[in-house]
């Protein structure tokens, strides 16, 4: 059967980290993954899951000032970005977050690229956490550096880590790239995170151009296990947007 985490950052957005946590819980959710938890104090969060007995996938960098979007891309900005991955990674210790998504932010250029090879590789020498990075769709997010999963593979590539992973997610890749499934069995072997939600409105993953039913068969069919995090917004409120669950959970992973 598949499995789901719910995106925290979306899903429940109404209420503080530790009752979303405990509702994610009440409804199903495997696993549980957030953006900008930082607001939180971390043993609150820690207590919620050891509580519900669910784990925290992953969390974010923090976006910088207003506009940028991430920090790890931003030549002259280094002191900051590091000291933003020093937090991701101290909260996660806390929580025990299995990945941490290093943002890179709005920046462009060959500048920008050496700038956030060096951040990801001090964020790998820090912690033997799993080191996240994701494409974003321009649409979503014009001028962030890191727009698709070639540009994405090829820096993975580059740093040469194995504890650096590509987050997959498919209603970005949707969005700009199309061809979900093909570009998934290219790049399956760097993926350490799967993101869904429906294209192009970012609804929930039961309607729109990708088919999730045939998709998350292909996954799974290709291997895939782990839980599948539900990154979408919901129109009304969340408890109301969760019968896509039933179907796509009856999906079979490949034993």
């Amino acid at each position: 059967m598949t499995a789901f985490s719910a995106n925290l950052g979306f899903l429940w957005s109404e209420l503080n980290l530790p009752d979303a946590i405990r509702a994610a819980h009440q409804a199903g959710f495997a696993a549980v993954e957030c953006h900008w938890p930082y607001d939180t104090p971390a043993q609150a969060v820690a207590n919620a899951l050891t509580e519900t007995g669910l784990p925290m996938l992953g969390l974010n960098t923090r976006r910088g000032r207003p506009g940028e979007n991430g920090l790890s891309a931003l030549s002259g900005r280094e002191n900051d970005a590091r000291a933003a991955i020093d937090e991701a990674i101290a909260y996660a210790e806390i929580v025990d977050a299995q990945a941490i998504h290093v943002m890179a932010g709005i920046a462009n250029g060959d500048e920008a690229h050496a700038t956030f090879l060096s951040n990801l590789r001090y964020a790998i020498e820090k912690t033997d956490r799993t080191i996240l990075i994701e494409p974003l769709n321009p649409n979503d997010a014009p001028g962030y550096f890191l727009q698709t999963t070639d540009q994405a593979s090829e820096i993975i590539r580059e740093v040469g880590a194995s504890s650096l992973k590509l987050m997959f997610d498919c209603y970005h890749a949707g969005r700009s790239e199309g061809d979900v499934t093909q570009r998934f069995a290219k790049l399956q072997a760097l993926v350490g995170h799967i993101q869904i939600a429906a294209v192009p409105d970012r609804g929930p993953p039961d309607h729109g151009e990708l088919d999730y039913m045939f998709v998350l068969s292909e996954f799974a069919r290709m291997g895939w296990q782990r839980p599948i995090g539900a990154e979408y917004r919901p129109v009304a409120q969340t408890e109301t947007s969760l019968s896509w669950m039933a179907t796509l959970g009856q999906i079979n992973s490949k034993d």
